[in-house]
């Protein structure tokens, strides 16, 4: 498994989805976190592209994730 290079991160209520490849497009990581060890699990990881789905809540951990040195994109999801 090589470095991580993309997450995909799906918000709920109390538990997320990360989804993680390497840079090859292999499956490094696809499992459940809970909201209070987010910023614990994202401060572990490299820098590293994050993309996450614009939500209510998405703005906030934008913030909190760039401060951490990842570059997160938010995706709008078409009407």
């Amino acid at each position: 498994m090589g470095e991580i290079t993309t997450v995909g991160l799906d918000f709920a209520k109390s538990v997320f989805q990360v989804h993680a490849v390497d840079a090859e497009g292999r499956v490094a990581i696809r499992r459940q976190v809970r909201r209070p060890q987010l910023v614990k699990f994202f401060a572990g990881l490299p820098p590293c592209l994050i993309g996450i789905e614009a939500c209510a809540t998405a703005h906030y951990w934008a913030r909190e994730l760039t401060a951490l040195g990842h570059e997160v994109r938010l995706c709008h999801r078409p009407m």
